[in-house]
């Protein structure tokens, strides 16, 4: 009896429809085909026992599964389930009616409970596409799966429910999720505040800028004068995710395992601050078995990288690409895939080993010869490509003692959104760009245009810090975003100047003074 059951394989964020398919005859061998991994290949004996401990024989009979296609390495334990239904289904212990409209995975335990898998949202989405009515995956899958809609989403615990749904429409029933009262609920919760961090209003000012353009920015300072903490601020200042943002950024989650049994839609974008001895394919992705890294799991928000110099020069080099690209390609021997990193970079530094040069009360110990060989362990090219460069100095004990709040970032969200309002009708109908540091040299010819007198002042900037040409369109854009946050329809010479005060680091006397 020939049986046929529908299950995915995840390569990058798409899923690829899998048919399993199974064959029982006389004989007592079984036979697994369709290019498996040793973790497909091990399913036989898990199989085995859930079968027998969840009441049930295993056929002796001649067992063929054949996984299709064939040219897909199918990889990882999520094939489970369909295996053992099909397999069940084969020897007439269930029915055959709804196989042909389900789609499910999970990977099972030997006392038949099912425990989750990595890209259920994926497959959630492939399943709807392909026309199929019901999925069925592990109960901690189910709220990440069930925001697609038009597809009915069934979360199980053991494969008895599944078994008994099949034969009997029993024993499941479909998780029915308002997705986007929860999404837009949880869009407003944010742990930190600008409220709450003192003084530093020009550091604010730039990181408003930032936000409102979605630029990189790199501020530099003493220990302790607040970095970051205002980095961590920044998420709560950003536009609120879209629905297709939130979907797509979710999306990255779930392929990489990060989503919790009781997750749905993302609502914040992410906040990602690995630790400076991260890998190269831990920041950019990739490995034997292929996952996204943390430039895709910031796609959408923020990749702050605290203590940048202490990073390892070969792993910040490979941010040069993403950064320009905003997509990941990864090529090896067996596959390739690309993976969505549109991020804002934010990173942080002391100005010397010792962390206070240029502090106003404490000396430095540091020598001349140190404080380059450090400033330099950040190449250029990658330093042209961070719009923003800030540099902090610590409060005064009168400043951390007054009783006055800061702004908080509600207000700052308001002037931000507003910005991007103006962007999302500049760039409406082209594709790839939402603002305005996504422009090309094209688009900043189209709107970024200078008056002469600003123009006067960009050039000797230009001349007097010896900038590259990278840098001069990123004071572009820096002041085409300032001038948005004016509610400016042209560039003013004054958005140009304070474009150009926030290019600190390429100043030629900065690390003589």
């Amino acid at each position: 009896m020939l049986v046929k059951v529908y299950g995915a394989s995840v390569q990058g964020l798409s899923a690829i429809p899998v048919t399993i398919e199974v064959n029982a005859s006389r004989g007592i061998k079984f036979f697994l085909v369709g290019l498996p991994d040793s973790a497909v290949k091990e399913s036989h004996e898990r199989i085995v026992a859930v079968i027998e401990n969840s009441g049930f024989r295993f056929p002796s009979r001649q067992i063929v599964v054949n996984m299709a296609p064939a040219d897909i390495r199918k990889e990882g334990a999520g094939y489970d389930l369909p295996l053992a239904i099909g397999i069940l289904a084969a020897d007439d212990k269930v029915r055959l009616d709804k196989l042909a409209h389900t789609m499910m995975l999970g990977e099972l335990s030997l006392d038949g409970s099912l425990q989750p898998v990595k890209g259920a949202l994926s497959v959630a989405i492939k399943a709807r596409e392909m026309g199929f009515e019901h999925l069925i995956v592990p109960e901690q899958n189910v709220r990440e799966a069930a925001v697609v809609n038009r597809l009915k989403v069934y979360g199980a615990a053991h494969i008895g429910q599944v078994i008994r749904f099949l034969n009997e429409d029993v024993g499941l029933a479909p998780l029915d999720v308002d997705t986007r009262a929860e999404f837009y609920a949880r869009q407003a919760e944010f742990d930190f505040d600008f409220a709450d961090v003192k003084g530093q209003a020009y550091v604010k000012r730039a990181l408003e800028v930032a936000a409102a353009g979605g630029h990189n920015v790199i501020m530099i300072g003493p220990p302790g004068s607040g970095k970051s903490m205002m980095a961590k601020c920044l998420p709560s200042i950003l536009p609120p995710l879209s629905l297709a943002e939130s979907l797509e950024t979710t999306q990255v989650h779930s392929v990489a395992g990060k989503l919790t049994g009781d997750s749905s839609l993302i609502a914040r974008r992410p906040f990602r601050a690995p630790h400076h001895t991260i890998s190269q394919v831990a920041l950019v992705g990739g490995g034997a078995n292929p996952q996204p890294g943390e430039v895709s799991l910031a796609h959408n928000g923020v990749l702050f990288c605290d203590e940048l110099p202490e990073f390892s020069r070969s792993v910040l080099e490979v941010l040069r690409q993403p950064l320009e690209d905003r997509k990941i390609n990864i090529s090896r021997a067996k596959y390739s895939i690309t993976y969505p990193c549109s991020f804002m970079f934010v990173a942080s530094m002391n100005p010397c080993p010792c962390g206070y040069y240029n502090h106003p009360t404490k000396t430095c110990v540091c020598t001349s010869g140190q404080i380059y060989r450090y400033l330099h362990k950040i190449s250029g090219p990658l330093l042209d490509r961070i719009d923003l460069q800030c540099e902090i100095l610590p409060l005064s004990f009168e400043e951390m003692s007054r009783a006055v709040p800061g702004e908080n970032s509600a207000s700052i969200r308001e002037r931000v959104i507003c910005a991007r309002r103006i962007q999302e009708q500049r760039f409406a109908g082209i594709t790839g760009v939402h603002c305005n540091a996504q422009m090309t040299d094209r688009q900043l010819h189209d709107y970024c245009a200078l008056s002469s007198e600003s123009s006067a002042l960009l050039r000797s900037a230009m001349e007097r810090l010896q900038l590259s040409a990278r840098a001069y369109s990123r004071i572009l854009k820096v002041s085409r975003t300032i001038a948005d946050l004016d509610n400016s329809e042209d560039i003013q010479i004054q958005h140009i100047a304070e474009a150009v005060g926030y290019r600190n680091l390429d100043r030629g006397d900065w690390a003589e003074r």
